[in-house]
């Protein structure tokens, strides 16, 4: 149990250790340890969000190359519109764009502000894993750590949730730029989403009891998969039946499975409140700002990414669903 005062952990927690209360007796020896362990999750966190930097980098790539239908691999990071090779120092994250001002050192060409925001937006989200990955493990029952936005998370979970919101980094900007949702993604990414539970239990060679426990809700999962993806597709049959044409792409669907294989029901279905509240602001602002148009004489007829609002939500339960739900219940008389 973590403890922000300075007050003695539980004794359970030292016997578990192997640790005898007395060496606790010294108020020195408390601070020391509190001291020692503020700092490694302070490190640790830094290097989390560092790490994000790079694989935020990494993800700008795929964005810019998978549209194309480019090889991530080769060639090496160049320039998109002259075409020049980039020195190692253009290639820091976040640092050689504010540091080139946002454009090409050659043509001058604007690089854009995608290119910065996805590199901040994946380190922020996985410095927030590393903030929670390095505070003092809790003891938990193995279904409870299955979830994300647990305030405690160990090495295992926390490398799923930094796995799967640069998954969602990756498919809000996709479909933000080219109303897409790739299948190579959202595929690979239900897989692992029901993959990671297993490893998780296979690691730590749970008692059979917690394994029953594991996979009925491992069941229970697929079941929220199914049913996530009904839902959308529910939504688009009905509105093919009052309009007699597509409203709703069946990426969306599958992207709903996605959140739903990662988060369960529950948390998918915040995840789409969510994206669906932010996507009627956005059809707000179509209809009092006519430029906001993606070029459609009507605003009724513009385009939204509805799989942008939906990863958006997403992050938002993964990280702090738990608490949004608890209140919600709590409110609902659950």
């Amino acid at each position: 149990m973590y403890l922000k005062s300075p007050v003695p952990y539980p004794c359970a927690f030292f016997l578990a250790h192997g640790w005898e209360t007395t060496d606790l007796n010294s108020s020195h020896a408390f601070a020391a340890i509190y001291s020692t362990s503020t700092m490694i999750r302070i490190l640790g966190t830094i290097f989390a969000g560092l790490l994000g930097l790079a694989f935020g980098s990494f993800l700008n790539v795929c964005l810019s190359r998978w549209p194309a239908g480019e090889s991530i691999v080769l060639p090496r990071s160049h320039c998109r519109q002259c075409g020049r090779t980039l020195a190692w120092w253009e290639n820091i994250p976040l640092v050689s764009w504010l540091a080139l001002r946002g454009r090409c050192r050659t043509c001058r060409a604007w690089i854009g502000w995608r290119y910065p925001l996805v590199e901040f937006s994946v380190g922020v989200l996985w410095a927030l894993v590393g903030w929670r990955l390095f505070e003092p493990f809790q003891y938990a029952d193995i279904p409870t750590q299955f979830a994300i936005g647990q305030q405690s998370i160990g090495l295992l979970p926390a490398t799923a949730a930094m796995i799967f919101l640069w998954i969602l980094v990756g498919i809000a900007v996709l479909d933000a730029e080219h109303l897409w949702i790739a299948d190579a993604v959202t595929f690979p990414g239900i897989a692992l989403g029901l993959a990671f539970p297993v490893l998780f239990v296979s690691f730590l060679r749970t008692p059979l009891r917690l394994q029953s426990a594991f996979w009925i809700q491992f069941g229970e999962r697929v079941g929220a998969i199914l049913a996530a993806a009904g839902l959308i597709l529910l939504i688009r049959w009905v509105y093919w039946l009052i309009r007699r044409r597509e409203g709703i792409g069946l990426g969306d669907a599958k992207l709903m499975a996605l959140l739903a294989a990662w988060l369960g029901l529950p948390g998918a279905l915040l995840a789409f409140g969510l994206g669906v509240v932010l996507g009627s602001l956005a059809a707000i602002v179509l209809l009092v700002v006519p430029s906001a148009r993606r070029g459609s004489e009507s605003w009724a007829l513009s385009k939204l990414p509805l799989g942008t609002f939906l990863c958006i939500g997403g992050i938002v339960s993964s990280l702090w669903g738990q608490p949004i739900l608890a209140a919600y219940y709590r409110w609902a008389g659950f």
